[in-house]
């Protein structure tokens, strides 16, 4: 799979319909993950990414892959949104989709931006968006789904008396509850230790999806359970907060990988 991003999305009208909502976490978890991978750039990186992005901060463009949904010329990019991995099945042992899923798209965009495979200078600041926005979206546990709800879009829920699905609950319910900022849920949750950074740094993409697999099948509530709320809330606030701390120190990895020495830390 070539991307090519932005000359594809000039010449490319895509006809898929998402077996599933590709939306990932929303605009204030996207965001989340953007700042804490900020946090986590050394200085090479740092400087880097903000030349190619220019007055954009990773945390405001990690939500571009929603927002360009409204043009249809992008549609081919909807299945890069997620993956499916059955219950019982790893990675690796299941099918994989011709138009691609999240994880080959991560790996891709990377192998570009290592290679500066660009056909126009604006596609190395589409891959960074892309980057921001997916790798967030990898740690989302539902969009890793079982292949049989459109993660969690059919379960059918009422948090606190409204109506929703357990796939929104996920993106944005949850989030939302806390009533916070995206630069006041980063000062919340972003204190991982330094054995931490590197232990989650050194994991594969594969890994990502495999820990959101083992995630997603302990957070179904049971099929009688019509609504949710606190108690819900108060079981799995950890690990929500967990995943996109995750995901943004692991984007940060990613970046300073590509962009920066590794002895160089952002202060």
């Amino acid at each position: 799979m070539r991307l090519k991003m932005l000359h594809f999305a000039r010449v490319a009208v895509g006809t898929l319909l998402l077996p599933l909502s590709a939306f990932g976490w929303g605009q204030t978890g996207h965001r989340v993950v953007g700042q804490i991978a900020e946090n986590h750039l050394h200085a090479e990186a740092a400087a880097a990414v903000q030349g190619i992005l220019g007055d954009e901060s990773l945390a405001m463009c990690a939500n571009w892959m929603d927002h360009i949904k409204s043009n249809r010329a992008y549609n081919h990019m909807n299945p890069w949104h997620y993956c499916t991995i059955p219950d019982g099945l790893t990675y690796e042992t299941c099918d994989h989709p011709e138009e691609g899923d999240v994880i080959g798209t991560i790996n891709q965009l990377i192998v570009e931006i290592q290679t500066k495979t660009f056909l126009i200078a604006e596609d190395e600041a589409m891959a960074v968006k892309m980057l921001a926005h997916l790798v967030g979206d990898l740690h989302q546990p539902l969009h890793v789904g079982n292949g049989t709800d459109k993660g969690g879009n059919d379960r059918k829920i009422k948090w606190f008396g409204e109506s929703s699905n357990l796939h929104r609950v996920w993106d944005s319910d949850l989030i939302d509850h806390q009533q916070l900022s995206f630069t006041e849920y980063v000062a919340w949750v972003d204190h991982a230790t330094a054995e931490e950074v590197s232990e989650w740094q050194r994991s594969s993409v594969v890994d990502w999806a495999q820990e959101s697999q083992a995630i997603r099948m302990g957070i179904y509530p049971p099929a009688e359970a019509t609504s949710l709320g606190y108690s819900y809330n108060y079981d799995h606030i950890a690990t929500l907060n967990k995943r996109l701390l995750q995901g943004g120190v692991r984007l940060a990895g990613i970046l300073n990988e590509l962009y920066a020495k590794p002895t160089k830390k952002k202060k």
